[in-house]
């Protein structure tokens, strides 16, 4: 029987989708500590979670007002991030069976460090890491990384296309059985099973080979999460799990159907690519209590907060534009952009800049499910069997307490309908997800 796979989604961050976590009484505020996400990653573990993943981003926001002032001020998403591959190696360290991933961009990294750093992490964890492959969506992470320019966004893919070709060589470079450990000859190592890359390319060039030994999955698991079609394209060639944002069942079942088409062209077998749309559960003993923890949630939102990020993700300076003002008195270029948003979200184009600030900053148009356990089951059943993911992210709307409310209600109910493992099987993530 078809089970579904489920994922833990978080920020090295104060906040997560939700920009109310770290304003919530039930969050607790570890977020710059080890142990905070250790916690995190054992209640996973309990829940029987495929993985837990870290999205990330290289700047602090400054799009509105052309300054981070405001960001910083009222907490909006990117204004704090820790580096989440030094989170990952703590959280493995507690754990035995839950994969591990974390976000790294093509555009302002080198193969060669990334896949030393992966193949590590895929070590230290025993087969559980996996790689959230981004290109980078900010102008503004350019001039960190001593870059005047941002690449044009078909460009960014197709340095990525060799990115994932390059380190995939890197990864290889050792093979099985290299490492020897013949103690009694002194015999380390097979120099016949390792070798160089020698890659010479459009984008990139590396000699290799790598100076770890192979890890237990060859390489990590990977993620991505494309939205633009060559995005899509990018992600049927070679993501073995797909996170995807839709506000709604018709346009995840879509999401669905295109990237599992593409794969064809590729010579993929879909089976081999699961897709997981982000949810945002808000769980009851009774529906009524489900609704007021959505509406308490909800109601911590800023709105500041969210229309920064917003600003942000748009790219779009909305600090010209009263707060007070209808969306649709926007200028037309800006409007556009805000229009995408409001027909993704479902919302009239006479709502202020304020309220929108403020609905974007509950979610950032991940759904939110509320019920009982049962009727959060029943409707993530629904979603499975009409073919709209594989499975799903589940973003917090408090930490740690969403996260155990879910493994303690409805993780019960999902393993009652047969829906979901009741033991992990295999070794690594990709035994988990089925891929091997």
């Amino acid at each position: 029987m078809r089970q579904i796979h489920l994922a833990g989604f978080l920020l090295a961050s104060q906040v997560v989708h939700s920009h109310a976590v770290w304003r919530h009484p039930r969050t607790e505020l570890g977020f710059l500590e080890p142990e905070y996400y250790q916690n995190i990653a054992r209640v996973l573990e309990r829940g029987k979670f495929d993985l837990v993943f870290f999205a990330d981003s290289l700047t602090m926001p400054d799009t509105y007002g052309g300054s981070f002032v405001e960001s910083l001020k009222y907490g909006a998403q990117g204004a704090l991030r820790l580096d989440p591959l030094v989170l990952a190696t703590a959280m493995a360290v507690v754990t035995k069976h839950i994969g591990i991933g974390i976000t790294r961009s093509t555009t302002y990294y080198q193969p060669y460090d990334l896949a030393r750093g992966f193949a590590t992490l895929d070590h230290i964890s025993r087969g559980r890491a996996a790689w959230n492959v981004v290109t980078s969506s900010r102008a503004s992470e350019a001039g960190n990384f001593g870059f005047d320019e941002h690449l044009e966004h078909d460009l960014r893919y197709d340095r990525a296309d060799e990115f994932l070709e390059v380190a995939s060589k890197l990864w290889g470079s050792w093979e099985e059985g290299a490492l020897v450990l013949d103690k009694e000859n002194g015999i380390f190592a097979d120099p016949s099973k390792v070798n160089y890359v020698h890659h010479v390319g459009k984008w990139l060039k590396s000699r290799g080979p790598l100076t770890v030994p192979r890890s237990p999955q060859g390489r990590p698991v990977i993620i991505q999460a494309g939205a633009s079609n060559k995005g899509r394209e990018f992600a049927a060639k070679w993501a073995e799990l797909i996170f995807e944002i839709s506000p709604n069942p018709t346009l995840m079942k879509s999401y669905y159907q295109d990237i599992k088409t593409r794969m064809a062209k590729y010579g993929r077998n879909p089976d081999t690519c699961k897709i997981l749309p982000a949810v945002m559960p808000f769980v009851g003993e009774t529906e009524t209590i489900a609704k007021e923890k959505q509406v308490f949630h909800n109601e911590l939102v800023h709105p500041m907060a969210g229309l920064l990020t917003m600003s942000n993700h748009l790219n779009v300076d909305l600090s010209q534009y009263s707060l007070d003002e209808s969306v649709e008195k926007v200028e037309a270029q800006d409007y556009q952009k805000l229009l995408s948003v409001l027909q993704r979200l479902s919302l009239d184009k006479t709502i202020t800049l304020k309220e929108l600030g403020k609905i974007y900053g509950r979610s950032l148009a991940v759904p939110q499910l509320v019920g009982t356990p049962i009727q959060i089951t029943d409707k993530l059943e629904a979603l499975f069997r009409e073919e709209a993911g594989d499975g799903f992210v589940i973003s917090p709307a408090y930490l740690p307490g969403s996260f155990d409310e879910f493994v303690d209600l409805v993780i019960p109910e999902l393993q009652k309908r047969g829906l979901f493992r009741k033991e992990y099987t295999g070794n690594t993530l990709k035994d988990s997800l089925g891929l091997n």
